[in-house]
């Protein structure tokens, strides 16, 4: 686990296409991505964020990627330091498509961790993706297991990252040992289908070795889309102000 217009209306969410995105660097924050985690996008358009944790194995990588690059659809992957010293060529080729976001070093839980140990689990990932993937991870971060407090957000925040939760998390990675299954993670990302939905999935198995988020990715896009929803990256619907 690691776990909202008037006339005239906007216009419509674009598809994510397959080259690769525009990259942003680190930048001031603003104050209104300070001292809290963001658990969906701030938007009214009918767009969804898939998000990509990464932090155990690699077992369903290769089926992610190939159908986010079939559909055109794009994903946000959260790469822990760790995970990218194991895998460096599948980091590269994430890093080639899609943005990469700081899931920490070590996939630790932060609170109790001394703030030095804080800063070193970040700022060591940081120095890892960039190397592996050519891009700084700034300003996206997320939480190992959704564990926060005021003072890790505030030693993320210092750091220049923006702390992103999510709306949804699909339980893929309980796996079928604990009852999961393919059509239970599709069902918990349509029932939770807002405008501006963050879904949380992960690239890994569990010890039972099922791959239920990316067995079941190829439903969730086309159930979200046939009800007229579009995808983005979290980069592209963030405050700037």
């Amino acid at each position: 686990m690691s776990a909202t217009s008037p006339s005239p209306p906007p216009p419509p969410a674009k598809t994510q296409t397959q080259s690769a995105p525009a990259r942003r660097g680190p930048r001031t924050l603003p104050a209104s991505l300070l001292g809290r985690e963001l658990e969906q996008l701030a938007t009214q358009r009918k767009v969804v964020a898939l998000t990509f944790d990464a932090g155990a194995n690699a077992a369903g990588v290769p089926s992610i990627l190939a159908i986010l690059r079939r559909t055109g659809v794009m994903g946000t992957f959260f790469l822990t330091g760790r995970w990218v010293q194991i895998y460096p060529q599948l980091a590269r080729q994430i890093g080639a498509r899609y943005p990469v976001a700081n899931h920490t070093y070590s996939h630790q839980q932060l609170p109790p961790l001394s703030t030095t140990a804080v800063q070193h689990e970040i700022e060591r990932a940081q120095s890892l993706i960039r190397t592996a993937t050519g891009h700084d991870p700034r300003p996206l971060f997320r939480f190992p297991y959704g564990s926060s407090d005021k003072r890790t957000i505030r030693i993320v925040n210092t750091l220049g990252y923006t702390a992103i939760r999510w709306t949804v998390d699909t339980l893929g990675w309980e796996g079928t040992a604990r009852g999961q299954s393919a059509a239970s993670v599709a069902s918990r990302v349509l029932a939770a289908l807002k405008p501006g939905e963050i879904v949380l999935m992960h690239v890994g198995s569990p010890p039972d070795g099922s791959t239920l988020d990316a067995n079941a990715l190829p439903q969730i896009i086309r159930r979200i889309q046939q009800r007229g929803y579009s995808f983005v990256a979290v980069t592209d619907l963030l405050p700037t102000r």
